[in-house]
C-alpha cells in the first residue's frame, strides 16, 4: 500500500500544519493550559504542537554566524543550577541555550556547536566578569574583544552604598539612625528617577550623614566613565575617582575599585567605537526569560524551555 504525502499535513495526519502553527502562535502569548482549555484539547497535545511550531521556527532561522555575542547565565531551578544563554547582539536574538552549569566545559559546547570557522568571525564578546567565560573566549575566539557588561558592573557598584548604609545604621543610635531607616531605595536610585518626595528625603538623608553623602556622590560620579571615547581619558578619570577614596574609610568602595582594576581591559573596551553595541538587549532578554519561567512554573521539560527562549525573538510563522 502507498500513501500520498500532503504538504499541508503535519507529522500526525489528524491535524493540518495550519492548525499546528495556529496553536504555536497562540502559545507565544498564552499558557499551554489556557490554549488547551480554549480549544478543548489535551494539555500534552498543545505542548507538542507548540514544540513542533518552535522547531520549525529554528529551522527557518538557520545556523547563525554572529559578529557580536552576549554571554550570560540563568538559573533554571533552586540549588545553583545554571544554563548558559548566548545571544547575537546585532540581530537581537538568542542563538544558543545549553551546558550543564557555567563552567569552562559547558561554555566550550557553544563554540563546538558554532564551529571553528564561525567562531573566528566573532569580533566582540560581551559578558559579566565570570572568569570561565573569559578564558574560553580567549581560547576559542582569540581575535574577539572582551567587553564586560556595564549592567553587571553597575550592580556591583550599587551594592557598595547599600553596605555603607547598613554599617551606618548599625553604628548610630536614636535620631541619627531614624534618618537612615527605610531609605534604601532613595539612596540607590538615580537622581533623575526619584519623585519630588524622594528627592526631598534624599536631601535630608545626605545632610544628616556625611559618610552616606560621600558614598552617594561617589556612586553618581562613576557613571561618567562610560562617556569617554579615549581609553587614556577614561583611565585618568578612574585614577582620580580611586584617589578620592583615600581617607574616606569606605571599604565597600575600595573593594569595588580593586575589582575594576583587575578587569580594566574589559571595561576600557567601551571607549572603542567598533565596540558600540546595544547592551540593553541582554538585560531585556533576561527579563523575558524570567517571564517565560513564571509562565512555565513547575514545568520540568528543559527542552521545552530551551525552545521557548530561542524562539522568543524571531517573527511568527
Amino acid at each position: 500500500m502507498k500513501r500520498e504525502r500532503l504538504d499541508f499535513l503535519a507529522k500526525n495526519p489528524l491535524y493540518t500544519k495550519r492548525f499546528a502553527w495556529y496553536v504555536g502562535r497562540r502559545c507565544r502569548s498564552s499558557t499551554v493550559s489556557d490554549i488547551a482549555c480554549e480549544l478543548n484539547l489535551d494539555w500534552h497535545t498543545v505542548k507538542e504542537l507548540d514544540k513542533q511550531y518552535m522547531t520549525a521556527q529554528l529551522e527557518r532561522a538557520g545556523t547563525p554566524a554572529p559578529k557580536a555575542i552576549g554571554i550570560d547565565e540563568i538559573s533554571i531551578r533552586k540549588g545553583h543550577t545554571y544554563r548558559i544563554v548566548v545571544s547575537d547582539l546585532i540581530r537581537h536574538r538568542p542563538i544558543w541555550f545549553g551546558g550543564a552549569d557555567r563552567s569552562e566545559d559547558s561554555m566550550r559546547q557553544f563554540y563546538d556547536w558554532l564551529g571553528e570557522k564561525k567562531s573566528k568571525g566573532i569580533r566582540l564578546a560581551v559578558m559579566d566578569m565570570w572568569k570561565p567565560f573569559r578564558n574560553v573566549a580567549n581560547e576559542r575566539a582569540p581575535q574577539a574583544a572582551i567587553l564586560f557588561d556595564k549592567f553587571h558592573i553597575m550592580k556591583h557598584l550599587g551594592d557598595a552604598p547599600d553596605k555603607v548604609r547598613k554599617t551606618e545604621y548599625a553604628r548610630l543610635q536614636g535620631k541619627d539612625r531614624s534618618y537612615i531607616k527605610g531609605q534604601k531605595y532613595v539612596l540607590l536610585s538615580n537622581h533623575e528617577n526619584l519623585t519630588l518626595d524622594g528627592r526631598r528625603s534624599l536631601k535630608t538623608l545626605l545632610a544628616a550623614n556625611k559618610r552616606l553623602n560621600t558614598a552617594y556622590l561617589l556612586k553618581e560620579s562613576f557613571g561618567q566613565l562610560w562617556d569617554y571615547k579615549s581609553e587614556a581619558w577614561a583611565r585618568r578619570f578612574f585614577d582620580n575617582w580611586k584617589a578620592s577614596l583615600k581617607w574616606q574609610r569606605l571599604k565597600p568602595y575600595e573593594k569595588f575599585a580593586a575589582m575594576i582594576e583587575r578587569h580594566w581591559d574589559g571595561i576600557a573596551a567601551y571607549c572603542k567605537p567598533e565596540n558600540k553595541v546595544s547592551l540593553g538587549f541582554v538585560e531585556g532578554l533576561n527579563n523575558k526569560i524570567r517571564v517565560i519561567q513564571r509562565r512555565a512554573y513547575r514545568l520540568r521539560d528543559e527542552e521545552y524551555l530551551r525552545l521557548k527562549i530561542l524562539t522568543s525573538m524571531p517573527p511568527k510563522l
